[in-house]
């Protein structure tokens, strides 16, 4: 089997798997815990988030360690918005983009339903990407996060966060990038952005750690309330295994990030060219210069992307219609109808990302890609 779906998911690294057996053994105490069991936890947590601290340049008490992508996205909207509104004493209003993984445009949604938050979703450009003047016009006085994804996960279009950063920075207003799928990839550090989401598991950690990054001058109004864990932001028993997890990975990232980036880019733009060579129906979907180096994304014009994707699991290639989170959903991607692809040509999409490690010859895969679509279009 090949599995092209690293963006969903990838598998747990040995490096990362030695590092943790001790804590899932003879070292299981609780780090909230006055005592020297305790005290090894808090030690060990304590490691791991300046750990982490180093690979975002920023300080280890900006770390808040979370489940995954998803908390930590909720917890840098919600808690913002939240935060400012009660500070304030305002209806909060967040600049977003349509393109946005669910967890961003719900956690915005919710805000709008519930708090009487309004919501301003600036339109993309036919590959996927923002306008940095289009966030400047839409900003107001009570305007409280500026989130956008750093690159999205679907199509891999990277934003601009340079000039979006030099916008947020100048109106003084904060903001949060949701790095899921820049992590391993792109830099963390340097972004400009006050708050930054990262999933575990997407770096060869296991599923259920995930980190926010948001610097401690940013007030931030805590989703899970208790024993005041995480200097209050977060409440809950330390998960200290996976703090311990998403630290190695995201450092063996960093590390390998650069060759890592070269190394696979190439590989994806040869698949892309083979693809489209042999297959005249296929198009690329997202832009052709800003994106990921692990991502390629087509849509076959005339074929359910679906049935693509059993047929192509049929000849040993895994991969993915789209975002795991809306796996199985009948409706057409959010992403691709926000870029002006219309929903019948949305529902052929078929999305290959490549891990960090990924390499060989891409044409025979490629080749796989041609036959499974040209199977299920003689059907």
């Amino acid at each position: 089997m090949l599995y092209l779906d690293h963006a969903a998911s990838a598998p747990v690294r040995p490096e990362v798997r030695e590092a943790i057996l001790p804590f899932l053994g003879d070292r299981f105490g609780n780090a909230s815990s006055h005592h020297t069991v305790g005290e090894d936890m808090a030690a060990a947590l304590d490691h791991a988030r300046r750990r982490v601290a180093r690979v975002f340049g920023m300080r280890p008490g900006d770390i808040v360690f979370t489940s995954g992508g998803t908390e930590a996205n909720n917890l840098a909207i919600k808690g913002v918005a939240i935060a400012a509104a009660l500070r304030r004493g305002i209806r909060p209003h967040i600049v977003t983009s349509p393109i946005e993984h669910e967890s961003v445009l719900a956690s915005c949604d919710y805000l709008e339903r519930v708090h009487g938050a309004t919501v301003t979703r600036v339109g993309v450009d036919g590959g996927g990407r923002t306008d940095p003047d289009e966030v400047r016009v839409a900003l107001r006085e009570e305007t409280v996060l500026v989130t956008v994804g750093y690159a999205n996960n679907e199509i891999g279009t990277v934003q601009d966060v340079d000039a979006i950063s030099a916008v947020t920075a100048e109106a003084r207003v904060p903001l949060h990038l949701d790095a899921v799928q820049a992590a391993g990839w792109l830099p963390l550090a340097g972004t400009g952005a006050d708050a930054l989401s990262v999933a575990g598991h997407k770096l060869g950690a296991p599923h259920g750690t995930g980190v926010l990054a948001i610097r401690g001058r940013i007030p931030l109004e805590p989703l899970l309330h208790g024993g005041g864990q995480e200097r209050g932001r977060r409440s809950g028993t330390e998960h200290v295994a996976g703090a311990v997890a998403i630290a190695v990975a995201l450092e063996l990232a960093e590390t390998e990030r650069a060759d890592a980036a070269l190394r696979v880019g190439t590989l994806r733009d040869a698949f892309a060219s083979h693809v489209l060579a042999l297959v005249p129906e296929a198009e690329v979907t997202g832009d052709p210069e800003h994106r990921l180096p692990g991502t390629a994304s087509f849509t076959f014009a005339g074929v359910s992307g679906e049935a693509v994707l059993l047929e192509l699991e049929r000849r040993g290639v895994v991969s993915s219609s789209g975002s795991a989170c809306a796996a199985g959903s009948d409706e057409p991607s959010h992403v691709l109808i926000a870029l002006g692809v219309t929903p019948e040509i949305a529902q052929t999409a078929v999305r290959f990302t490549f891990g960090h490690h990924a390499a060989g010859d891409p044409a025979p895969v490629a080749a796989a890609v041609a036959a499974a679509v040209a199977a299920v279009r003689s059907r």
